[in-house]
């Protein structure tokens, strides 16, 4: 039977550590991490990750990515610290987003007035458009 590789430094160079909850652990001769065959938890795919880590960069908060992508607030931060995203500087606005159809969001760039005076960032979003819509220019 070949060992598991290491999830760290994906070493297949590992000896038998015990068995913790009925499964087996092992230690990695690379790197000293332990870790066990079947690791309990859930696989976020990359594609969440990578619209939640684009959501941060266009300044939406860790709770509206929350909500808009379904995972966790701690992991969206876990994300940011772990590919060393900085936070965007703070501005006197906030981007406003929508969650658009294909037909809803050609409708809204077909608009002229929609696109004046405003930054926009679309993204794919499963099978609808997330819309992140920003002011440009301040008058006052």
């Amino acid at each position: 039977m070949t060992k598991p590789a290491c999830p760290k430094c994906d070493s297949t160079e590992a000896t038998k550590s015990g068995v913790v909850g009925g499964r087996q652990r092992y230690k990695c001769k690379n790197c000293g991490y332990h870790y066990s065959v079947d690791k309990v938890g859930r696989e976020v795919s990359s594609y969440y990750v990578i619209k939640a880590l684009q959501l941060y960069v266009e300044g939406v908060s860790y709770r509206e990515i929350e909500r808009l992508l379904g995972v966790s607030h701690v992991s969206v931060m876990n994300w940011v610290k772990k590919y060393g995203l900085r936070a965007p500087r703070q501005t006197d606005y906030h981007p406003t987003y929508k969650i658009l159809t294909q037909k809803e969001l050609a409708d809204f760039i077909q608009n002229p007035q929609n696109l004046k005076g405003a930054g926009l960032m679309v993204t794919e979003l499963g099978d609808k458009y997330m819309m992140i819509r920003w002011e440009r220019f301040k008058e006052g």
